[in-house]
Order: structure tokens, then C-alpha cells, then sequence
């Protein structure tokens, strides 16, 4: 398994948090470890990791994210 972590700008709040979280439990093959406000640290349980997914899932929900390094 990889993990990886998100910055994800336009999270403010608890609700935030929560809309984030939702989005990326949707995804397959995505495990969400934590989601904390302007950040994310997941687990991927396919490979390759579907980082793209996670991304498309959070703007979806109104969230820019981007991989950290």
C-alpha cells in the first residue's frame, strides 16, 4: 500500500472537514487516515495510487487539492 498526503485549500471548518471526508471515502481504493483542516493523509490499497481520483473527489466537493511532496 502507498500513502499520501493532500494540501487541500478552501477548508475552514468542521462541516469542512466532514464534506472532505465524505468525498474521499467514496473513492475506491482509497482509505482516508486523516482529515484535518487544509489536510489530508490517506492510504491508497490499489496500485498505482489513485491520487487523481482523490483530487477529481475533492474538487467535486469544492476543494482544491494538490499532492505534497
Amino acid at each position: 500500500m502507498a500513502e499520501f498526503n493532500l494540501k487541500i485549500d478552501g477548508m475552514h471548518c468542521g462541516s469542512c472537514v466532514r464534506r472532505a471526508n465524505q468525498a474521499l471515502a467514496a473513492v475506491p481504493g482509497v482509505v482516508v487516515n486523516d482529515v484535518r483542516v487544509g489536510s489530508a493523509r490517506l492510504t491508497a490499497t490499489e496500485e498505482p495510487a489513485p491520487v487523481e481520483l482523490a483530487i477529481a473527489a475533492l474538487a467535486k466537493a469544492g476543494y482544491k487539492a494538490q499532492l505534497e511532496s
